[in-house]
């Protein structure tokens, strides 16, 4: 989060909440917006996960009573981005480089700020006093690859062996970059990791900094492995476990499976991809499986029961009705996929009266004795009508 950013936004106007909301109102709001603008839940919607994002960071910060009260403190000097000086002052704004403020440029005592604003910027910023000449931890990279499940698994869940290659501190060096393991702090931004730029206005924004590439840190003597990155490629197999019930397409996130991250810092999160495969008797339409049935022109006209086969459980038997029609859907309550909540949806059975193809000569007698008692049935009356109305 840059400077800038910190000042402009107005995080309890992304929460929807007042400024005096207690921390129970701050919760139930974020919670409410999070569900609305997950990711999980507006796949493939860019705006509803910048969305998230914003009302993510708008919770680290008033979730948390020490960066709230930072926060509203640095709000209530700067206002609108701007100083506004007290009595005797000149008026209007007055244009500065927040980086003097955190780089301890106001001498206290000096009729300058003093350390003051340091304590009200660092705890944020990871920055003012002396944390600015500190090497800050950095979280690892977030790494994406992909598994594919039978239609099985994909419903009963699995284990599945998962190869990843990834950044890593470098074992020659410990991830220090330095082949003695002894860098030094990076004279250009003194251990931070950025430099200042001018953006305008008096602000001061932050770029990575070019000398030591956002380490923090130069090896005077680079190490051969990593050619003093402190990172080299690693690779490791991992046993994830897949859900019950996920789809097709749908992407997994696993907190802190992904990189490891540098000089203490967290690491990333793994994504994973899941691609599942077709069965050939069964399918899926949401949480329900679904199975096509063939049934006889007997069973179908006169009735009966049916024997279903279920995804990995003992057959079920369906009462069909007299006179079902071909294309009729029944439900097996519960032989679905596993939902969420641990619950299963249902499988939906539709019939398919099947015409044989070759009769017997007493199966052909029998149907001709069927259709001379029907003769006098025409199923195709109705339509007829109903083209002429139309």
């Amino acid at each position: 989060m840059s400077t800038k950013d910190f000042i402009e936004k107005d995080y309890y106007k992304v929460l929807g909440v007042p400024k005096d909301a207690t921390e129970a109102e701050i919760k139930k709001a974020y919670r409410k917006l999070a569900r609305e603008f997950h990711p999980d839940a507006n796949k493939g919607n860019v705006k509803a996960e910048e969305r998230f994002k914003e009302i993510s960071e708008a919770n680290d910060i008033l979730g948390d009573p020490k960066k709230r009260k930072e926060y509203d403190e640095a709000r209530a000097l700067f206002g609108n981005g701007g100083f506004r000086p007290g009595p005797g002052g000149a008026g209007g704004s007055f244009n500065f480089d927040l980086g003097d403020l955190f780089g301890g440029g106001a001498q206290a005592g000096s009729g300058g700020f003093g350390g003051g604003l340091g304590d009200v910027f660092g705890g944020l910023f990871n920055r003012g006093g002396a944390a600015g000449t500190r090497t800050q931890p950095r979280r690892g990279q977030d790494i994406e690859s992909e598994v594919t499940l039978s239609f099985t698994e994909a419903i009963e869940g699995a284990t599945v062996p998962l190869r990843m290659s990834s950044q890593a501190p470098c074992k020659a060096c410990s991830g220090t970059g330095d082949k003695n393991g002894t860098p030094r702090v990076c004279p250009t931004c003194v251990g931070t990791g950025q430099v200042a730029r001018g953006s305008g206005g008096g602000f001061s924004l932050t770029d990575p900094c070019p000398d030591c590439k956002g380490r923090g840190l130069i090896a005077e003597h680079p190490c051969m492995e990593c050619k003093g990155s402190g990172r080299a490629k690693s690779s490791r197999t991992m046993q994830v476990r897949i859900p019950a019930g996920v789809t097709d397409g749908q992407r997994i996130r696993l907190r802190g499976k992904g990189a490891p991250g540098e000089r203490g810092g967290p690491a990333g999160d793994l994504y994973v991809v899941v691609h599942v495969g077709e069965h050939p008797v069964f399918g899926r339409k949401d949480d329900n499986l679904t199975v096509t049935v063939p049934v006889t022109f007997a069973e179908a006209a006169l009735g009966g029961e049916v024997r279903v086969p279920t995804l990995g459980g003992p057959a079920v038997t369906l009462k069909l009705p007299p006179g079902t029609p071909n294309g009729r859907t029944m439900r097996a309550r519960g032989k679905g996929a596993v939902r969420k909540d641990g619950t299963r949806g249902d499988l939906l059975v539709t019939v398919e009266v099947r015409v044989p193809a070759d009769l017997s000569g007493k199966a052909r007698d029998a149907l001709e004795a069927y259709r001379e008692a029907t003769a006098g049935e025409d199923p195709r009356a109705e339509l007829f009508e109903a083209a002429k109305g139309a």
